[in-house]
This record gives structure tokens, sequence and C-alpha cells, in this order.
């Protein structure tokens, strides 16, 4: 279904109310925010066909220049938004930036406003082509995949769904840690999305389900993107260390390019890392690579951003399974092999 629904920040009352009606009258559902704060996260509640943004949201201060924040918030989080700024304070300079930098589709002075020219401007703006958006672009990168999307909140569980679909993605829900259990006996899947906090009768307060569920991904070799509200960074820390998690999302900060580019990454990886040799987890062989070039613990765990002592955990079990009891001689072996493998030195990573 095409999507109807538009934003209106502003922060005068009468230009709410007489914006609002002019685009319910062209057939758009309205939002309307009145502040910096309130506009973005409506932004990053779901996407809007079109913008209509105040340059300035800051009562009396006419130097108050946050329409342009929103503009940015727009690009960032909803490219496929078309937006149109107004006001009656902006320079031409102002204009021209919002145009350019901040790709508004046109700038409309409050003091020349025309019901009728801004009717006629809606319209061009809702046939134009929208700039390509995030979901497209992540599509065309990224391969086709089964994810398995664990969330128990109805609200974020849809603009994941609707964040991974977009993408090209086939997504199965689940909303606890005993329906996604059970899929997962079923099926297998490229990729898991996972709310550390799952809600269950016995347990209707916080807790950390999804960490339980992280490990039987992890022993499963499924990558796996935490999205959550309420981890500490202890238990961040010990989703890395011990479940090899590829990357942890806050709630609070979500931005969705940033969430489509940690999707493609993961998947890509998972990609490069099949057929890695047996019987190594892929994370075991990429940590023996290392070692096959020299490196010690300390820049092994620099390189793959994890601690000196889970690089030890993982020569262990990696000693353990080739029957060695040296780096030499695990070096040895991964050397004899990487004729037949693909090296893997540098695994993608998320920017700081």
């Amino acid at each position: 279904m095409t999507n109807t629904l538009a934003l209106v920040t502003e922060d005068d009352p009468a230009w709410q109310e007489l914006l609002s009606e002019l685009l319910r009258d062209l057939g758009l559902n309205v939002e309307v925010a009145s502040e910096l704060e309130s506009a973005i996260a409506l932004i990053r509640a779901q996407p809007h066909r079109l913008a209509v943004v105040d340059l300035s949201l800051g009562g009396s201060d006419h130097r108050n220049q946050d329409g342009l924040q929103v503009l940015e918030a727009l690009r960032r989080h909803d490219p496929s938004c078309i937006s149109i700024l107004v006001s009656g304070f902006a320079t031409v300079e102002i204009a021209v930036a919002a145009l350019k930098e901040y790709g508004a589709f046109s700038c409309l002075r409050k003091e020349a406003f025309h019901r009728g020219e801004f009717r006629d401007l809606v319209h061009r703006a809702l046939a134009s082509s929208p700039p390509t958006s995030t979901a497209a672009i992540e599509r065309a990168q990224a391969p086709s995949a089964h994810v398995l999307l664990v969330e128990d909140d109805a609200g974020w569980r849809s603009i994941l769904t609707e964040l991974l679909s977009d993408a090209g993605h086939t997504v199965q829900t689940a909303n606890s840690f005993g329906e996604a259990w059970g899929y997962l006996q079923r099926k297998r899947y490229h990729l898991a999305v996972v709310d550390l906090s799952l809600a269950r009768a016995s347990a209707p307060h916080p807790n950390l389900d999804g960490m339980r569920l992280l490990e039987a991904l992890h022993a499963s070799q499924i990558p796996a993107i935490v999205v959550s509200g309420v981890a500490t960074p202890e238990d961040i820390e010990y989703a890395y260390s011990e479940y090899h998690i590829f990357a942890c999302l806050e709630k609070q900060t979500f931005d969705r390019h940033v969430f489509l580019c940690t999707v493609t990454e993961a998947l890509q990886a998972d990609h490069r890392y099949e057929g890695c040799p047996s019987p190594l987890t892929a994370r075991e062989w990429e940590v023996l690579q290392l070692v096959a070039q020299g490196l010690s613990n300390k820049e092994i765990g620099q390189m793959l951003i994890i601690t000196p002592n889970t690089v030890k955990r993982h020569l262990k079990s990696i000693f353990a399974k080739l029957d060695v009891h040296t780096r030499a001689a695990a070096a040895a072996w991964a050397i004899q092999r990487q004729s037949q493998h693909r090296p893997i030195l540098h695994p993608p990573r998320l920017s700081a």
C-alpha cells in the first residue's frame, strides 16, 4: 500500500492547523510535532511520504534553526520522504543549504504563503520520484536471506519486520524464547535479530531470555544482531565475548540506515565464512588464520574486537579439535588449508 503519512513539524498552533488541514484535504494522514525531539521520534517510528518542516521551532527565538536538524533526521532515517521547508526567517543561504545539503524539495516563505500554490507544490512533490531508499540500496547489496526476528514489543516488531522485508528478506517473527526455539528446531536461518528482554508469563518483568537464545544461535553458527533497550554494558560485553554476536544496537539511538547496513554486513560476513574447514567454527578459523600470520593474542583481540581471554578460549578449543598442543602446529594446519580456503584476515566490523 502506498504510504500516505505526512509529518508537519511546526511550533505555531495556527500554522499547525492550517498545514494539517491542507494536507488532509489532499488525502494524506497527518502527524504533528511541535519541537525537534518529538519530530525525530515520529521520524524514527515509521516512514512518511511527505514532511512540511518549519525552520524555527524555538517559539519567539527567531535564531532557532531546529528545522534543519529535522531535515537531517529525515535524510538519515527516512530518505524516501519528500521534505518542504517553510519559514518566516530563512535567508537565501539557508534556503540553498536546505535544498542542496538536506535534500529539501522546496522552500516556502510564510509571508508569501498561498493555499493554492501550496497545494500545487504538494501535488508536484508527491508526483516526483523519491530519492532511492535505504532499503532499495541494501536490497541491491545484500543477498536475500531468511531472518528470524525475536521481539516481544509489537511496535518494534512491526518496524524491524518492515525494514527487513523492504530489503528483500524473508522474515519469521517470534515473540518469546520458546517460540523462537521452536523455529530454530525446524529451519535454518541466515541471520537472527534478537531483543534481550522477552516477556513470558513466569517473568513479566524485564528479563534476559534473549541471552539464552544467543547461546543457541552461537551453537548453530547463526550470526546474531542484538536490538535492545535494556542491555547494560556488562550484558553487551558478555554477549560479544561469549556468544560472538555480530553487533548490538540500542533502541534509544536506533538508526534505520545503520540497522540495514549492519544486516548487510552480517549476511556478507556469514557468506564469506561459509565453508571454513571442519571441525572449526567460523570464528575459530578466523582466529587461527591470524595465529598463522604470527599475531599475538593481544593483537588478535584488537583486530577482532574481543578480549585476550576470549582469544585464549578459542585457541584452547582449536587445539582440542585439531589434536595439537602448540601454536606452531595449529598454524601449520591452517597454512596447509589456506590453498583451499581464502584467508579472512580483516573481518567486517562496524564503525565506531
